[in-house]
């Protein structure tokens, strides 16, 4: 039996993808002036949907070494970088939307501070029922 439930594994896999699509947007950023810079996106909500499985209806199984445990069973949470196909190309090759990649920025790092923010209370909570409510 696991200390914590399937909603913090859940969260905590969720920064650790935040935080890699940080390093991706923060890439893209960098290189906004490069010549021929292709952006990079990066995608993990559906896969980490799917691990979550909710419902439980869906078995789960590691078939990679590269697979993350969510809620202590093994699941396929595994992100896809590749070339944002939404940039537009500029004369100088570059598809690096500054606009687009600050406002990506912004929003992962508010849903970062929430999830952290949620860990915060479940492991608040745990906290108060091991004190015994004092």
């Amino acid at each position: 039996m696991s200390l914590f439930d399937k909603t913090v594994n859940g969260l905590q896999t969720s920064l650790g993808m935040r935080q890699l699509r940080h390093s991706v947007t923060s890439s893209n950023i960098a290189n906004a002036e490069t010549p021929g810079y292709q952006a990079q996106k990066l995608d993990f909500e559906k896969s980490l949907e799917r691990a979550l499985d909710l419902d439980g209806l869906r078995g789960m199984s590691t078939t990679h070494s590269d697979h993350m445990t969510v809620g202590g069973h093994s699941a396929k949470v595994r992100p896809e970088i590749f070339n944002n196909p939404d940039g537009t190309v500029s004369n100088d090759g570059n598809t690096v939307d500054m606009e687009k990649e600050m406002a990506t920025l912004s929003e992962n790092a508010i849903m970062y501070k929430a999830a952290l923010q949620l860990i915060n209370k479940k492991l608040a909570a745990l906290k108060y029922a091991a004190s015994d409510g004092r």
